[in-house]
């Protein structure tokens, strides 16, 4: 991928390169703008899971070294750079996933259909996702994720990432489909998946995209990894990190009280806005 980037980037010489999140192509977008000497734009900055074993965390500490604006969805990614000495040019924007839920609500909620399909009822299911190399690639982990969601007492709607199909699979772990309340599904379209995240009783996920986007539409979650970037969302009390352990996912989701408070903390749907204010007035300063 730098390789590749970096042909695009001599060739069309842009002012910025703006990278998001923590995947392989953003560290990669980042090094390789770095390398040609562009100014680096990371959305979503400042988040840690401190721990080096998980790659996302790898890419994320790569992509602050060169990059050169901090868009941070949270306090708490301001407050991640600041402790690492970085202060110049870092915004608190929100997140910008929370700004495409903002934008098609309206569609989301409407989006009836899918209940019919799996033949589940609103509010009466669980929604389940495992994809984690933390997860995946330990067999123990698996295994427990997996016994909890046989002992599930509603419908389980998972749709499988095709990592979790290999890995169940060179585990020799039981197969989630062969368990009755278990909707296996291919992976979701946004629309369908934001559809049954906001109806569902509640989320069991070590994704942190799930994490907030259940936040968002005020779904409870249990966490199935060890540690979660959004950390604002477990200390209002909306996620439970239970890691792969399947007595603590089962008594997280029979113990359940819905919090009281709920601030908004990942946005208001504006970052996308807020960041391209910033962008523009950035550049006519350098130019």
């Amino acid at each position: 991928m730098i390789a590749a980037l970096d042909e695009v980037m001599e060739k069309e010489n842009p002012d910025l390169v703006l990278v998001y999140g923590d995947t392989n192509s953003t560290a990669a977008g980042a090094i390789a703008a770095a390398k040609n000497g562009i100014k680096v734009a990371h959305i979503e900055a400042g988040l840690r899971e401190y721990d080096k074993l998980i790659p996302e965390e790898v890419n994320k500490l790569l992509t602050t070294s060169v990059a050169d604006i901090f868009f941070c969805p949270t306090k708490t990614g301001v407050s991640n750079l600041q402790a690492s000495g970085i202060a110049d040019n870092v915004h608190l924007v929100g997140d910008v996933g929370i700004d495409l839920i903002f934008n098609n609500l309206e569609r989301i909620i409407g989006n009836k259909g899918i209940f019919e399909k799996l033949n589940i009822i609103p509010g009466q299911y669980y929604f389940f996702t495992c994809h984690r190399a933390n997860n995946t690639d330990n067999p123990l982990a698996l295994k427990q994720i997996i016994e909890a969601m046989a002992q599930l007492d509603l419908p389980v709607v998972f749709p499988i990432h095709p990592r979790t199909v290999k890995a169940i699979d060179n585990h020799h772990l039981p197969n989630p489909a062969s368990f009755q309340q278990v909707h296996l599904v291919p992976p979701l379209g946004f629309f369908d998946a934001q559809t049954l995240i906001r109806f569902a009783k509640m989320v069991i996920t070590d994704s942190g995209g799930v994490v907030k986007e259940a936040y968002f539409h005020k779904t409870p979650g249990v966490i199935i990894d060890r540690q979660i970037e959004w950390v604002e969302t477990v200390e209002e009390g909306w996620n439970r990190i239970a890691g792969p352990d399947c007595e603590r996912i089962l008594e997280f989701t029979k113990n359940w009280e819905t919090p009281s408070r709920h601030t908004n903390c990942l946005g208001d749907g504006t970052a996308a806005l807020k960041i391209a204010a910033i962008i523009r007035k950035y550049l006519d300063v350098k130019s």
